[in-house]
């Protein structure tokens, strides 16, 4: 969508259902582009299931829910 800087004064709710549909607008000033509005990026939820963490007492698991919680939140230069 191509929007003068008029446009984003008279007509924003137009330009708000564009960026809901994942358009990108361009700003006009005397028919020159000045910028570009881009859409938020979403937030991308990941599964539950997928986590280390989940389900860790079914099983063998004979650890404590402390010693698997400190394994999961070390960072990466323990292991060394």
């Amino acid at each position: 969508m191509k929007a003068s800087v008029v446009d984003l004064r008279y007509k924003m709710n137009d330009i708000l259902k564009a960026l809901e549909r994942n358009e990108e607008v361009t700003v006009l000033y005397h028919g020159k582009v000045k910028g570009v509005i881009v859409p938020a990026k979403k937030e991308l939820y990941k599964s539950m299931v997928n986590h280390p963490f989940f389900g860790m007492l079914s099983g063998d698991n004979k650890r404590s829910v402390l010693d698997t919680l400190s394994d999961l939140r070390k960072t990466r230069y323990d292991n060394i």
